[in-house]
């Protein structure tokens, strides 16, 4: 049962660090803000489950569970609006290329907003 157990968090280990590797590979390569920003969170979240669910299965101790349950929740909840944040800041500063977008359903947002702050 152990041997199954040690193969089992091997490879997780093995799967969680070829996404972070993927991801960081990814955050070098992308050609822009948009694409990075996907390759950084998507792999990274799964990365880091998979790393935990083999910390869990090595440990083997249910003190340990509330914990990695934790980190995880706080992973999906910061992850997300972090790259929301870096997205809409790039977007605002004109770090993003505009041929590179299929739709771009917030040009007519940031239009509007400037036409509004024209006004007196």
């Amino acid at each position: 049962m152990n041997t199954f157990l040690d193969v089992l968090t091997a490879i997780c280990l093995l799967l969680g660090a070829l996404m972070s590797v993927a991801a960081a590979i990814g955050l070098l390569r992308f050609p822009d803000l948009m694409s990075r920003m996907h390759a950084a969170t998507k792999p990274q979240v799964l990365g880091l489950l998979l790393m935990l669910t083999a910390m869990g299965l090595q440990i083997r101790s249910w003190s340990l569970l509330p914990i990695l349950i934790v980190a995880w929740i706080f992973q999906l909840l910061t992850v997300p609006v972090s790259a929301h944040m870096v997205g809409r800041a790039g977007y605002r500063t004109k770090h993003r290329r505009p041929e590179m977008l299929s739709v771009d359903e917030l040009d007519q947002v940031v239009a509007a907003v400037v036409e509004g702050e024209g006004e007196p």
